[in-house]
């Protein structure tokens, strides 16, 4: 699918169901090829309402993929190639605060990466590269997810601390307490590297983060049942399917979106003399950085 350079393209990251939204018309599923591997999935292309979207189901359909085998690299990257220029990430989380229950949304704007078997930079041995992640998520991003979320009718709380642990288990009644004493609000397993990733690729990247259950530290966490997670899993899939359909005419309308400074967040950041570059890992760059690279 041709996509003009000029035009913002909106990419999703996610879960089950998302990609299933009423008006997504000239619907296209298409394997990116990336020299960084193999993505999670192919990648569904369309149109909502005159706004080129791609998708991306992180795990992969069917949920084959568990968080410390996703190929994030290979998923940015190829939604580099697609074209991409806003990242909206819908995640699963546990809910560290008690005013914010199941079935609540969280525009998480800061995060905790307590993740370690996972490649987490484009950049290493021949091109070294220093982004800043001060302020991970695009704010102006945020702005337009708390606007389609007031539309919807949507409970969304703006603004919220994301802890990434590593997993696939869930944490310990201890860790849960320390993150609670960190002030962190949500848990999840899938957002880092994502968006130290996104930061790296220059694409505008933000969180939606979807409270299915309090996490252990809870006194009724062991109350919870798998149905009750699933019935709230529905639901929340149902929301973020009217909050990406709300959020797209938003997107589209941003005249403002060319000068976001995500978008130029490798301008001070490669460190490497030119001479002293690597062109192998150059190449493998060509979509990530190649408006710096010259490619």
């Amino acid at each position: 699918m041709a996509i003009s350079k000029d035009a913002p393209v909106f990419g999703i990251i996610g879960g089950s169901g998302v990609y299933d939204i009423e008006g997504l018309a000239n619907k296209r599923w298409q394997r990116v090829e990336s020299p960084f591997g193999q993505t999670s999935d192919e990648l569904l292309f369309g149109d909502l309402d005159g706004q080129p979207m791609v998708f991306l189901p992180r795990h992969g359909r069917g949920h084959r993929i568990p968080p410390s085998e996703i190929n994030f690299r290979a998923n940015i990257d190829a939604m580099k190639r697609a074209g991409v220029t806003d990242l909206v990430s819908v995640s699963a989380v546990g809910s560290l605060r008690e005013n914010m229950p199941p079935g609540t949304f969280v525009i998480v704007d800061q995060f905790i990466d307590r993740t370690f078997a996972r490649e987490k930079s484009f950049f290493g041995s021949g091109l070294v590269a220093h982004v800043s992640m001060a302020h991970p998520v695009c704010r102006r991003l945020g702005d337009h997810l708390e606007a389609a979320a007031r539309q919807t009718g949507i409970s969304a709380v703006r603004g919220g601390t994301y802890l990434v642990m590593e997993g696939p288990q869930f944490s310990s009644l201890a860790e849960s307490q320390l993150y609670r004493s960190w002030n962190c609000d949500v848990i999840g397993m899938t957002n880092m590297p994502e968006a130290k990733l996104a930061r790296e690729a220059e694409i505008c990247y933000a969180t939606v983060a979807m409270v299915t259950d309090f996490d252990c530290w809870h006194p009724g966490h062991d109350a919870v049942t798998v149905e009750a997670i699933v019935k709230v899993l529905l639901a929340n899939a149902d929301k973020a399917r009217s909050l990406v359909k709300s959020v797209a005419p938003l997107l589209h309308k941003d005249a403002t979106a060319c000068a976001c400074s995500c978008r130029s967040a490798l301008q001070h950041a490669l460190i490497t003399a030119h001479d002293a570059r690597d062109p192998a890992l150059v190449q493998r760059l060509d979509a990530v950085a190649g408006r710096m690279l010259g490619n």
